[in-house]
């Protein structure tokens, strides 16, 4: 564990204790629970120690939860929920029972005996447990994580082949005997490689091969008309590509032809 870990985690202790908001909720919990005198404490003080008493208790066992969900957060950042509430609960509980305990012997000069403080202690383990759940719960919904901004799309590798100067999107492809002329927003360029492969390193551009010798980018149609049973696609650089037609319906899905 690095040096600054801890101390990162004490400055985040230090500044969610001491923000106005923070101490305005424990006082108010603090006073409440001092004035109604739970756990029979209205019996064993006055008003003013138990006030005292109460404010303490909140405030320390609330503080304990928080240093150690400051303490082991990052390091579980990426584990399972259960597993976060259950390590943070854990350390809670182990740090609630010290100062319940602190504070009974100091205001009671009371400590549970043998038989007693087994069920005592394990009493504070899972309300710790509980509370850190609850606190795990409505965190998600008063703090929602934000939206993951999606990865930037690659290019499709086709472009790769290309001069630097006609790299942009895609238009259409079409066989010239050997070669594969390659037409995109930019310019043209014929690559000497099968119409196959070249369409395979189109991934993740919307299109499709519409005729034997040709496919097109179906963002990139401009217009399209029927031609007999066959379909002419033309595309933003003024192509015009056709489509066979065994190809028609495909397009006709793909809402670039009238039904």
């Amino acid at each position: 564990m690095s040096d600054r870990q801890p101390q990162s985690a004490l400055r985040e202790w230090r500044r969610h204790m001491t923000h106005p908001a923070t101490l305005a909720s424990l006082a108010g919990i603090g006073a409440v629970a001092g004035i109604a005198g739970p756990f029979g404490t209205d019996a064993l003080l006055p008003l003013v120690p138990r006030l005292g008493y109460w404010l303490v208790l909140v405030t320390a066992t609330y503080g304990a939860g928080v240093l150690a969900g400051e303490v082991l957060g990052p390091r579980l950042g990426r584990q399972p929920a259960w597993l976060r509430v259950t390590a943070v609960g854990s350390l809670t509980g182990v740090l609630v029972w010290g100062v319940v305990l602190g504070l009974n012997l100091l205001f009671f000069a009371y400590l549970p005996g043998p038989r007693e403080l087994p069920g005592f202690l394990a009493t504070l383990f899972v309300i710790a447990l509980i509370v850190t759940a609850v606190l795990h719960v409505a965190g998600r919904h008063l703090h929602p994580a934000a939206p993951e901004v999606p990865a930037p799309t690659k290019p499709p590798a086709l472009l790769e082949r290309l001069p630097l100067d006609k790299r942009a999107p895609l238009v259409a492809l079409s066989v010239e005997d050997h070669y594969v002329r390659v037409r995109t927003t930019k310019g043209e360029e014929l690559l000497l490689m099968r119409l196959g492969d070249a369409i395979r390193e189109t991934d993740g551009v919307r299109g499709a091969q519409v005729h034997r010798s040709h496919w097109a980018a179906f963002g990139q149609v401009q217009g399209a008309r029927r031609v007999g049973d066959r379909a002419i696609l033309t595309m933003t650089d003024g192509t015009e590509i056709p489509v066979s037609r065994a190809n028609v319906p495909r397009i006709r899905e793909a809402g670039l032809l009238p039904r």
